[in-house]
C-alpha cells in the first residue's frame, strides 16, 4: 500500500516552522538531519551558511501519515516558492511500484529535480514536476533506513 505524506519546503525556516507544527500536532519530530550531516560530494561543496540548514525532518501524524520537511539551498538550485513549497510524496512499499509511479506520474514533466535513483536515505527517490504543475516525490526507502 502507498502512503502518502505532506512535504513542506522552506527558505531557511524549517526548523522554526516544525517547532510550531510540533506543539499544534502534539507530537515530537523524529530528528533533525541537517545539510552539514550529508555525505561530502566534491561536485556539490556545501558553503559554511548551508550546513546548518535543515535536509530533512518529520513528524508523524499516525501509522499511515506524516508531515515532512527541510530548507532549500539555492547553491543547489533549490528555492521555495508558492507552487514549488508543497510536494506530495508517495512513500511506496517496493521497487517495482515506485518505478511504476515514477515512470506514469513524470510523463511529458515539466521539471525533474532529481531523477528516479539512488540515494543514501532511499533506494530509489525521484522529485519533479509532472505536466499539471504538480510537485511530487516518489521515494522506496529499502534498506536506507535514517
Amino acid at each position: 500500500m502507498t502512503k502518502v505524506h505532506a512535504y513542506l519546503n522552506f527558505n531557511g525556516n524549517c526548523e522554526e516552522a516544525f517547532k510550531f507544527y510540533e506543539q499544534v500536532f502534539n507530537k515530537e519530530n523524529t530528528g533533525i538531519y541537517r545539510f552539514g550531516d550529508m555525505p561530502a560530494d566534491p561536485e556539490y561543496p556545501l558553503p559554511e551558511e548551508a550546513k546548518n540548514l535543515v535536509a530533512h525532518t518529520a513528524i508523524v501524524l499516525n501509522d499511515s501519515t506524516m508531515l515532512m520537511g527541510s530548507d532549500c539551498f539555492e547553491g543547489f538550485g533549490q528555492k521555495a516558492t508558492q507552487g514549488t513549497n508543497t510536494y506530495i510524496m508517495l512513500d511506496t512499499d517496493t521497487p517495482e511500484e515506485a518505478t511504476a509511479l515514477h515512470a506514469a506520474l513524470s510523463a511529458d514533466a515539466e521539471n525533474i529535480e532529481m531523477p528516479l535513483g539512488e540515494q543514501f536515505w532511499a533506494e530509489l527517490y525521484s522529485s519533479f514536476t509532472d505536466k499539471y504543475g504538480i510537485s511530487w516525490m516518489i521515494h522506496f526507502e529499502g534498506n536506507k533506513k535514517m
